[in-house]
């Protein structure tokens, strides 16, 4: 069907989720505190590993997990990799935008391209907006969230839902209400939802 045929192409390609933005530029300069029931310290390899109800914070990120690894690469902190049932990130994007939240049972956190890979369960909202899937990869810097399906039979499936913004927020050209057409993203997440 036409439908599935879309649905499937819609499952693998990059999905821009533009309420997202770059997070709170103080975040970087703050401080992070962790607290865990234990650590072990490499300095050979340059990682800690914390373990035991793991709590990562600095500035508005928050990151939880039942462990924590922290890559270092020189005198800077380069990967967070959090594990957990599920493990969770939360930041807020900009002083006005409400806190992204994102969940998986692999969080994998690469603080110098600001790319965040979730595996297993992933699911990432802000607000009333979200996107789930086996695999997503959300890039800060540009703003957008890659959604992946699990490929097994009984895998799990990408979906979305995108709730339909005020209209104080929508400008003329972009209200098609009046002409009958519903907007893409609307369409898209129809969709998905259906299946």
């Amino acid at each position: 069907m036409l439908i599935n045929s879309a649905t499937k192409a819609l499952c693998a390609m990059l999905l821009s989720w533009h309420p997202m933005a770059m997070a709170m530029p103080d975040d970087a300069r703050q401080a992070i505190h962790i607290t865990a029931d234990s650590a072990t310290r490499n300095d050979q390899t340059g990682i800690t590993l914390y373990k035991g109800d793991v709590l990562l914070t600095q500035g508005t990120m928050k990151v939880t997990g039942d462990s924590i690894e922290l890559r270092q690469t020189g005198t800077s902190i380069s990967t967070i990799i959090a594990k957990g049932h599920p493990a969770e990130f939360q930041q807020r994007p900009a002083a006005n935008k409400e806190v992204t939240h994102a969940y998986g049972e692999v969080l994998d956190y690469n603080i110098r391209t600001k790319e965040l890979e979730i595996t297993g369960q992933a699911r990432i909202s802000q607000g009333s907006d979200s996107f789930s899937g086996n695999r997503i990869v959300y890039d800060m810097n540009k703003s957008t969230v890659n959604a992946f399906s699990d490929h097994s039979i009984d895998g799990q499936r990408v979906q979305m839902i995108i709730q339909p913004k005020s209209t104080q927020q929508t400008t003329p050209a972009e209200d098609n209400t009046a002409t009958g057409q519903q907007p893409a993203a609307d369409a898209a997440a129809g969709e998905l939802s259906n299946q």
